[in-house]
């Protein structure tokens, strides 16, 4: 099992290996993992502002700005002024979009589903805990 340093470094290293193989699962393969977030994250939210985008990606305003322009050349959002603040905008996604978010989301669990269909349910299982105790380790 070796120490908890290189049980640390194992884990890390086989999920970025595993979230590197299902990023690599998408409908679109010319959108980078940053404009992929950045739609998944108006689909799961609703529509934003591009600081509220830009804060949550970590990234500065101008760069966001560039990755909304993007997007919205692409077809897969658009922008509206807001009606309360007319000087604002709010970003959302287009039907065009949403529908490439829930296509590869789906064809990501579907990667995952056929793998996981060639283990041991035993395996499943301890997977499955895995799954549990990974998504507590991230909320820590």
């Amino acid at each position: 099992m070796g120490t908890i340093a290189e049980q640390s470094t194992a884990l890390r290293m086989s999920t970025l290996r595993l979230a590197r193989r299902l990023r690599a699962e998408r409908v679109d393969p010319s959108l980078s993992d940053g404009q992929f977030a950045v739609l998944g994250w108006l689909h799961k939210h609703g529509p934003l502002t591009l600081t509220q985008l830009a804060e949550h990606e970590r990234v500065s305003a101008p760069s966001m700005n560039r990755t909304v322009n993007c997007l919205e050349e692409s077809g897969y959002l658009v922008r509206e002024a807001d009606e309360a603040d007319r000087r604002r905008s709010n970003i959302r996604l287009t039907g065009t979009g949403r529908d490439i978010v829930t296509t590869t989301l789906k064809q990501r669990d579907a990667w995952l589903t056929t793998r996981l269909r060639d283990l041991s349910k035993e395996d499943r299982a301890t997977l499955a805990r895995a799954a549990e105790l990974m998504g507590d380790l991230a909320t820590l």
